[in-house]
């Protein structure tokens, strides 16, 4: 199971975006964005789920952990 710094990096680069486009579409600065991916800065759940829209995942992919089945 990857990191979230490992997930974001690694989305936003399959996704061909820079830091600082990420961080246009997702409404944050782009030192928050790379403090993020080197793992300084833990963001809340909030910034979290922009970076989730911004990147047209779901949490879950972002977090990189399975949805959990509802019975």
């Amino acid at each position: 199971m990857k990191t979230l710094p490992q997930r974001l990096k690694e989305i936003r680069a399959t996704q061909g975006l820079s830091q600082a486009e990420l961080a246009e579409k997702a409404g944050l600065s782009q030192p928050f964005i790379g403090a993020i991916e080197a793992g300084k800065k833990s963001p809340t759940v909030r910034t979290v789920e922009k970076l989730a829209v911004a990147l047209g995942v779901s949490i879950f992919e972002l977090l990189d952990k399975p949805k959990k089945e509802v019975s």
